[in-house]
């Protein structure tokens, strides 16, 4: 095993810290308090190429693999998640399932402007009734007799919703085949009958802008379906896969924020006419922090050099995605919450920014697949049981 980086990935977690440092941590209580939407360091991040690291050059990307995405991640996270979150949905949700089941014209349309951080994508898969049983969703695509589909139905929970220009979206077609009845469309969000519902007021993440879509009678031609017809579910599941690998880099970003925080109060907090870094309690949760923080970190880099292998025609990733998503959420929930004890009453007051990491963590253990469908998806793929 070689545990060396490239030059490259070195490259591009050099670029993610520099602006990290310089643009993103500066604003992030700002964006925090006012849930503002970042388009500016949105902007700035695909000008670097931090919107499209996977996206070949010929379609405005980097041109890099999975790990270099890891490692960006983990630099924009530690700065401020909302930021991530919008980065991660560009990055794996929306422009991984165009690259791999797009046609050339999807790809130089959509893929494009999105890499380039010249427009916002989103990915349109839960709905009001149906969250982890995305097979129970209700929007409807209805084929006309010119070709066209008529989408009708609603999504919820949908990040970058309020300020997306094209969407991936899943609708049923076929409502008696089950999984295989859904399709994926390519959504245009300047076109009639796609509305936008009011953005949701979130507990952490609050600069990345979420809210429920609709559709009423949307026209979406033979050319935006994604894939194949009742080929929906497969490519979502897919692009989950890959989703939950940036989820996880979220979560270390976040964990090794709120562990650096700590490392610093404690070498300075005195009590009792020492370092608090010096009573055992503490160091115990010192130790336990960094146990978790490498940890997670070690199985979300397996995880994308698995995916990386994939990529070239290798075996499939989902375990490996399952097991680093599951891990880094719940060591960043652990270890924030232990900042914000250490901490104090410090902890607790946002003139700091642990409360702040202990909100943003929350959310790694739900989207992409809550810590229970993870550990479904571990156990179902450990046992060979259904």
């Amino acid at each position: 095993m070689d545990f060396k980086l490239t030059e490259e990935q070195l490259m591009i977690q050099d670029v993610a810290r520099r602006i990290a440092q310089d643009k993103i941590a500066p604003s992030a209580e700002h964006h925090d308090a006012t849930g503002e939407f970042p388009l500016d360091n949105i902007r700035t991040l695909g000008e670097n190429g931090l919107m499209g690291i996977e996206v070949p050059a010929e379609y405005g990307g980097a041109g890099m693999d999975p790990i270099s995405y890891v490692l960006a991640m983990i630099e924009i996270a530690a700065a401020d998640a909302a930021h991530s979150t919008i980065m991660s949905v560009n990055n794996s949700l929306f422009c991984n399932g165009i690259l791999k089941y797009g046609t050339e014209e999807q790809k130089q349309l959509y893929v494009r402007a999105i890499a380039e951080g010249r427009e916002i994508g989103a990915f349109a898969l839960t709905e009001p009734q149906s969250g982890s049983d995305a097979t129970a969703m209700r929007c409807k695509a209805v084929k006309r007799e010119d070709g066209t589909w008529a989408i009708n139905g609603k999504k919820s929970w949908i990040t970058s919703g309020p300020v997306a220009k094209y969407i991936v979206l899943f609708a049923l077609t076929d409502p008696t085949a089950g999984a295989r009845g859904i399709t994926a469309f390519m959504i245009d969000t300047s076109k009639p009958g796609f509305h936008k519902g009011k953005t949701e007021p979130k507990l952490g993440i609050r600069a990345s802008a979420t809210c429920e879509i609709e559709f009423t009678d949307y026209v979406a031609s033979a050319d935006d379906v994604l894939g194949k017809e009742g080929e929906g579910f497969k490519i979502a599941m897919t692009v989950l896969d890959a989703g939950r690998i940036g989820i996880a880099s979220q979560a270390i970003g976040i964990a090794r924020a709120a562990y650096e925080k700590t490392l610093e109060y404690v070498r300075e907090r005195q009590a009792f006419g020492a370092p608090i870094g010096t009573f055992q309690m503490t160091q115990a949760k010192i130790a336990d922090m960094k146990c978790k923080l490498d940890a997670a970190t070690l199985l979300t880099l397996r995880a994308a050099w698995q995916k990386g292998q994939f990529d070239q025609g290798g075996a499939k990733f989902s375990n490996e995605a399952a097991i680093a998503k599951l891990t880094a959420s719940e060591a960043a929930m652990w270890i924030a919450h232990q900042a914000v004890q250490i901490h104090g009453g410090m902890g607790y007051s946002k003139e700091m920014p642990l409360e702040r990491y202990f909100r943003d963590a929350k959310i790694t253990e739900i989207y992409e697949g809550t810590s229970e469908i993870q550990r479904l998806v571990i156990a179902r793929n450990e046992t060979g049981l259904r």
